[in-house]
């Protein structure tokens, strides 16, 4: 069931909102029982063969978790012991399932080229959703072990794993940012101001994801699918295409985190930020803060710091940020493209941090035409990554860096090889108003200063008012066109990861 559905918008949402709210009025517990429910009904839709995966990895951790909490009962090795078994059990799963056809493949390979049989393939599904529950199981499984977890309701923590508009593609939850929130009498009584917030924010998301990342996601498709299949791109397709996947990559994520946020908000229940315009960073560093920011967080708190961080001089830090960004890169898939790109962007960032460190050292003040040459040098070095993030395979990505560097020729024609509508104005449009909502206007959690009231028209209740029925309306209209658009499958981009 996608977001972006009829089922789910006019049958599923508002029954679970009303069911929620009419439950929650005599019993917040059942109400969370109800939501947990409707959480795994939710994922069910999607494969009812992967839930008993989803409920096992539920039922241990939670088991494991009881065990992990300090307790004079239970000595500090003993803990530890436990909490390495529960990483590699969850590890484990999450390799066979995710990573067992990728080697599998390579060993294949490895055998085939030395002239030895191979191996009969079994290829084995991935459940949709197994990296977010994965990881943030795991983070909970760690908080466990150093104490910082208080909460102990089976309910609240079946309801933190499966939460709905989280359970596919994220954002990667903290059980601090959510148990006291499941725990909390207000999260069920029903806040009109956090009803009309939510339904903006989810609007504001959905049109991203159906009025831009759509359009744009054909035209990068028609690029890359065409390099997969032999044809080789002009100077103009190649930079045109990559230019689409790296708006398309965006407005499809943040859009679908921008709906999770807004349904959530629906039921009183805030999610983390997980955009803060990325495409605005002048450093590579700074737009990993902004680009998905739980994974982010994950990564730096769970891995980059137990690896050492920067507490052991500056090599080692160089070669921490390098591995975390590499694995950061292999969670995203079991592929050497995905790999690649984690790569790179661990080279980003290294790169970054020795120009900080050695030739900055330390200056936080920048000329405008700095910041200007920073910002399209990141913007730059984002999209050669996106290559290889979206690439069929490494031979693809090859040809597409080619043709960006013109190999292919750039012929007056343009995008004449692919016979596609790249020069009809209403790409060139989309690219346009892309480019001005990453680069010009406020990320999506700022509604919150003009939704359901304006900011700053405090004492002026009729032009209040007005601008509250303005942005009504147009919030309306633009549900009004996504919903025209409804019929095609359009699945989120980060449901594969």
């Amino acid at each position: 069931m996608l977001f972006n559905s009829y089922p789910f918008i006019f049958v599923f949402f508002p029954l679970v909102l009303i069911g929620f709210f009419l439950i929650g009025a005599r019993s917040p517990r059942s109400a969370a029982g109800f939501l947990a429910l409707a959480s795994l009904f939710f994922y069910g839709w999607w494969s009812v063969k992967a839930l008993p995966l989803l409920l096992g990895s539920i039922c241990v951790n939670y088991w494991f978790g009881l065990r992990l909490t300090p307790s004079p009962s239970r000595e500090d090795r003993y803990r530890k012991t436990l909490l390495i078994i529960a990483l590699v059990v969850n590890l484990g799963v999450l390799a066979v399932f995710k990573y067992a056809n990728f080697f599998l493949e390579n060993v294949d390979a490895g055998l085939a080229a030395a002239g030895l049989p191979q191996i009969d393939l079994v290829h084995i599904v991935l459940p949709i959703g197994i990296s977010f529950y994965t990881f943030t199981q795991i983070a909970f499984l760690v908080d466990c072990w150093q104490g910082k977890v208080h909460e102990r309701s089976f309910i609240h923590y079946v309801l933190f794993v499966t939460y709905f508009p989280h359970l596919i593609a994220g954002p990667v939850l903290h059980h601090a940012q959510m148990m006291p929130q499941f725990n909390s009498p207000a999260t069920y009584r029903i806040n009109a101001n956090n009803i009309a917030l939510g339904l903006g924010i989810f609007v504001f998301g959905l049109a991203k994801k159906m009025l831009i990342a759509d359009p744009l996601g054909q035209y990068a498709d028609m690029m890359f699918k065409g390099v997969h299949e032999g044809v080789l791109p002009s100077l103009y397709t190649a930079w045109f295409g990559v230019l689409a996947y790296t708006l398309q990559i965006y407005f499809d994520f943040s859009g679908y985190s921008d709906m999770a946020v807004g349904l959530s908000l629906c039921v009183g229940v805030q999610l983390p930020l997980n955009f803060r315009s990325p495409y605005k960073s002048t450093n590579m560093i700074e737009f990993w803060r902004r680009w998905h920011i739980s994974l982010s967080t994950f990564l730096r708190d769970y891995l980059y710091v137990p690896l050492g961080g920067n507490r052991k001089g500056p090599t080692r830090r160089y070669i921490n940020l390098f591995l975390t960004m590499l694995l950061g890169g292999l969670w995203h898939g079991a592929a050497w493209t995905f790999v690649l790109w984690g790569a790179l962007h661990g080279f980003y960032l290294m790169v970054n941090h020795f120009w900080n460190a050695k030739v900055r050292r330390g200056k936080t003040e920048t000329t405008w035409y700095g910041r200007v040459a920073g910002w399209f040098l990141t913007f730059l070095c984002v999209m050669i990554a996106w290559v290889v993030f979206r690439a069929d395979s490494m031979s693809a990505a090859i040809e597409i860096y080619k043709g960006m560097l013109g190999m292919h020729g750039a012929p007056v024609s343009a995008f004449s090889e692919f016979r596609v509508p790249f020069r009809k104005p209403e790409f060139f449009q989309t690219i346009l108003v892309g480019l001005v909502i990453c680069l010009a206007l406020p990320p999506t959690i700022t509604l919150d200063r003009w939704i359901p009231a304006v900011a700053g028209l405090a004492g002026r209740p009729r032009l209040q008012r007005l601008a509250t029925w303005a942005t009504g309306l147009g919030c309306v209209y633009l549900f009004g066109l996504c919903v025209s658009k409804f019929g095609s499958y359009s699945p989120f981009l980060y449901f594969q990861f």
